[in-house]
């Protein structure tokens, strides 16, 4: 796992992160990849350079919430990386293929990513790693 468990330090990382690329000064390969994913979302800079990073993002406040989805990205971003779950890297290739996007590929990726991890929650196990590898499977054909 590249991130603690504390919510403060995960995102104290972006916010030094960003910072750190907004200042050019030298950045580690991982802020390097977390500057990279908080660039394609200028609709979340405000919240990785507010000073108040602790604040919830629930449902009924009617946003989503920013970290979370950026810690999608850098998950599907590392999956493919390592090719794991086994097959996922050649499906990014396809994805990436069929849409000419690799940020729009991600979103897509992310969706099945996020319903595999929402399903392991509810049911207190492990993500279904062939389940979510047939998701990402239906949005190449």
């Amino acid at each position: 796992m590249i991130f603690g468990q504390d919510r403060g330090e995960l995102r104290q990382m972006y916010a030094d992160a960003w910072k750190k690329h907004c200042e050019r000064s030298p950045l580690s390969p991982l802020e390097a990849e977390i500057a990279r994913v908080i660039e394609l979302h200028p609709e979340y800079h405000d919240d990785v350079t507010d000073e108040d990073l602790n604040r919830d993002y629930t449902p009924d406040g009617g946003r989503s919430n920013p970290f979370l989805h950026m810690g999608l990205h850098l998950g599907i971003r590392e999956q493919v990386s390592t090719n794991r779950p086994a097959g996922i890297a050649g499906i990014h290739k396809s994805l990436l293929a069929k849409t000419g996007d690799a940020h729009m590929a991600e979103h897509q990726m992310i969706e099945c990513l996020a319903e595999t991890l929402w399903e392991a929650q509810q049911a207190n196990g492990a993500p279904d790693e062939q389940k979510y590898l047939e998701r990402l499977q239906k949005l190449i054909r």
